[in-house]
């Protein structure tokens, strides 16, 4: 890369960020979506009716990441997760799940910049995004390390039922929902027992708050109800009647999620779990 293209990417990436200042500003004064009416009208979703949702073929490529899955199985974006491109990723994003147009714009970029491919042009397949170490990461909420699972579009169940039976929170409905100290308590333990198994492991401080990043989202889209997460995480199926929990205007941005990702992120403690850590080890030696 030449040093023109670094610095239009640096001057890029500025303004996305500036443009993400505005939009939450915007949202502090605009109102807020009402309930049943988050997702835009003539879009997949709106009025809380989603399209019909139909597991992956063997075929179909998916990834490691589910609410991207979820838009392939309910035809959100082309079923077979083949050929997609990065903007329109990004826009179905946006009016699926309400992130803000920065935080779409943002995310997608970077991932054509991992796969080295041109953001406004480029064609790509979900399961591209499963590059390791480019989003795809070791120590991961859902889904077993690359080394251990290859195939990163594969959840791992026992991880999910072990997430949505760690939640202790109530909303005002009475719903259990998971909160960011049951998210932060998980992924402490996903990490310590995935660095005491995984010979290669390795997790960056760009890649921990990626995977804060993941997991803020279920509080934040899902507000973190287990009976909405359950069918999500397991079936990667939006639930009937479901639509995001972010009600701003110009949906959730950076700077606002950022909130969520470091409560989270800093909330985590893998030397809680030494002890499972230790344990897991030991079981693995013996299966191998």
């Amino acid at each position: 890369m030449g040093p023109f293209s670094i610095v239009s990417r640096l001057f890029l990436d500025v303004g996305i960020l500036f443009w993400d200042i505005l939009l939450m500003l915007s949202n502090l004064v605009r109102r807020k979506h009402h309930i049943g009416h988050v997702t835009p009208q003539g879009h997949p979703g709106y009025g809380k009716h989603w399209p019909e949702y139909s597991p992956p073929k063997e075929t179909d490529s998916r990834c490691s990441c589910p609410a991207l899955n979820a838009m392939a199985n309910h035809g959100i974006i082309p079923r077979s997760g083949c050929n997609i491109l990065f903007v329109e990723v990004g826009d179905h994003i946006r009016t699926t799940y309400n992130f803000s147009p920065t935080f779409c714009s943002f995310v997608l970029r970077f991932a054509a910049r991992m796969l080295k491919k041109n953001y406004s042009e480029d064609l790509s397949d979900l399961e591209e995004l499963n590059l390791h170490n480019g989003i795809e990461h070791d120590g991961s909420l859902l889904r077993l390390d690359s080394t251990l699972e290859q195939t990163q579009s594969t959840k791992h169940v026992p991880f999910i039922e072990e997430l949505l039976a760690a939640a202790t929170g109530k909303d005002k409905k009475d719903n259990t929902v998971i909160t960011t100290k049951d998210l932060s308590r998980i992924l402490g333990k996903r990490r310590a027992v995935a660095r005491a198994v995984n010979k290669e492991f390795s997790l960056s401080f760009f890649h921990k708050i990626f995977g804060s990043t993941n997991a803020a989202t279920l509080v934040t889209v899902f507000g973190g109800r287990v009976d909405d997460l359950h069918s999500f995480l397991h079936e990667e199926r939006l639930p009937e009647g479901w639509e995001s929990h972010i009600r701003q205007h110009h949906g959730i941005t950076l700077m606002q999620l950022n909130k969520t990702i470091l409560g989270i992120e800093l909330g985590v403690r893998e030397q809680d779990w030494a002890e499972a850590a230790r344990e897991a080890a030991e079981h693995h030696k013996v299966s191998v």
